[in-house]
């Protein structure tokens, strides 16, 4: 009878240890998932740092232009 006891224990345990298991392989699971939708968004955010520096770099050459230009027009 003792025995059967202690199967039984080591059952509900091995149960408690498969559930968990479980619970810890679907939160893996949605932790990936979440892992790839931030590096999407991280990827989508260089992209547009990448643009922005790029209009920067344009609007930084087109000032330089209209600051030569100021300063032949003062220099005549």
């Amino acid at each position: 009878m003792e025995n059967l006891s202690v199967i039984e224990q080591l059952s509900q345990k091995i149960d408690g240890v498969i559930a968990r298991l479980k619970a810890l392989e679907e939160e893996n699971g949605r932790l990936r998932n979440e892992l790839v939708a931030v590096k999407a968004q991280n990827e989508a955010k260089d992209a547009q740092i990448a643009k922005l520096n790029e209009e920067l770099t344009m609007k930084d050459m087109e000032i330089e232009e209209v600051i030569g230009k100021i300063e032949a027009i003062l220099g005549e």
